[in-house]
């Protein structure tokens, strides 16, 4: 791309495409955006994007693809008709014509040859199968959390990104936030002391919702929604809103949908201290009727042999509290504790047992994180430059397990131990089990 003479893959595909139009006649004019005069990039240094899953939070994502001159979003694809023809009109509209196409299933968007990456912000059920076929038709993917709805979907996925050389961007967008950067540098750098625990908590999962049965509405293609996941008559919270977060048929719910993010930020700053073995031990408070059925509240231990350090992971009820101990009001965070002082963060602020670990000037002996200023912006400037993004696969692979383990402990109502390097419950073939889940046909992994 720019002035770089290798063949990519968009020049293939354009060369390929030259010849099997051999008759073609192109223009004597070429206009003035081809070329990149008008301040745009040149189509050849633009990625071209598609979005499978344009409800509230995919349509939020692909509005980062959307604004950046070097992307274009060419492609929408929604089981809801009602949702994709909106944001079809919103993508022409911004672009002035009428170039956007639509799709039901994602697998047509994927068959075009001129994408080179797509965002999935379907519901989780459907993360990694979308995923996984945008990765084999050789496009690179911004994949929203949590990843997988079971530990095997996120082994899947990392291997196929591996085998096709692809860039993976996961939507733990904290890892785009300088304050969450610096936090997780001052712990993993040692200057709280020797880190002793992490304490980790996030928003708990909703209860209720009803199970009698109606029509799917008009513009709903119930089939490919519920995909994969077991068929049963459609309700009322099925799809036309967010309580879909909370059935474990789609989803773990909020210990992973929203715990990922606190977590993720643990795992970021934890470093070698979060190597080896882990115990995960802890109890949950699951509803006993309704549609709801994922763990409202949770409160896990995950301590690692080799260091002795543990991540304590709360679920809190869904309002902000108060926490003495950080002195701040809030209803999801991450706090690192060493033996000289600790470093809390969360989306508004970073807050420190001493003003100055705000002050510290990080040496070049120092290990430092990727840097990233824009998340979706990353992901463009990585495909682009061939750089590695902030949020990678083998990284957001291990944070996510890091939800799943605990889920599978709460849901066991015992100790298990997880051990990284196999991946694999140590002697526990129950729990090993869990590790995977069956997938309505024709679909599979």
């Amino acid at each position: 791309m720019g002035q770089n003479k290798k063949i990519t893959r968009r020049s293939f595909l354009g060369r390929t495409a030259g010849g099997v139009a051999g008759g073609l006649v192109f223009p004597a004019i070429v206009p003035s955006s081809a070329l990149g005069l008008d301040g745009r990039p040149s189509p050849s240094n633009r990625v071209v994007m598609g979005s499978i899953g344009v409800g509230p939070q995919g349509s939020g994502v692909m509005g980062n693809f959307l604004g950046r001159p070097d992307a274009q979003v060419v492609a929408v694809c929604d089981v809801k008709r009602w949702v994709r023809e909106g944001v079809k009109k919103r993508v022409d509209d911004y672009y002035g014509d009428g170039g956007c196409a639509a799709y039901t299933d994602f697998r047509e968007l994927l068959a075009r040859g001129d994408i080179d990456a797509v965002t999935v912000a379907t519901p989780d059920h459907w993360h990694v199968l979308a995923a996984l076929a945008a990765v084999r038709a050789g496009k690179s993917v911004y994949v929203e959390k949590p990843l997988g709805v079971s530990v095997a979907e996120d082994q899947t996925l990392r291997k196929a990104v591996q085998e096709h050389g692809v860039k993976f961007q996961f939507g733990t967008q904290q890892r785009s936030g300088d304050q969450f950067r610096q936090a997780c540098e001052l712990a993993i750098n040692g200057y709280i002391g020797e880190l002793k625990e992490i304490n980790v908590w996030a928003p708990g999962s909703s209860s209720g919702g009803s199970l009698e049965p109606c029509p799917p509405p008009d513009g709903l293609d119930y089939e490919m929604w519920i995909g994969p996941a077991p068929m049963v008559p459609h309700t009322p919270n099925r799809c036309e809103n967010s309580l879909w977060w909370f059935n474990s048929d789609y989803a773990l719910g909020f210990i992973a949908g929203w715990g990922i993010h606190p977590i993720d930020i643990a795992w970021w700053g934890g470093g070698k201290a979060l190597e080896g073995p882990v115990e995960v031990s802890g109890t949950g408070v699951f509803p006993r009727d309704g549609f709801c059925d994922t763990a409202t509240n949770w409160d896990v231990t995950l301590k690692y042999r080799r260091s002795g350090v543990a991540i304590n992971f709360t679920g809190l009820p869904q309002r902000p509290a108060w926490d003495a101990r950080y002195r701040r009001t809030t209803g999801h965070g991450t706090a690192f504790e060493g033996t000289e002082g600790w470093v809390h963060v969360d989306r508004s602020h970073i807050n420190v047992s001493d003003e100055k670990l705000l002050k510290v000037r990080f040496k070049d002996s120092d290990i430092r994180l990727r840097r990233s200023r824009h998340h979706a912006g990353n992901l463009v400037e990585c495909i682009l430059t061939g750089g590695e993004t902030v949020s990678p696969i083998d990284e957001s692979v291990q944070s996510d397990i890091l939800c799943h383990i605990s889920d599978i402990a709460i849901r066991l109502r015992r100790p298990v131990t997880w051990e990284p390097v196999s991946e694999r419950f140590v002697d526990d073939d129950e729990a090993n089990r869990m590790v995977s889940r069956s997938m309505r046909s024709p679909w599979r992994l």
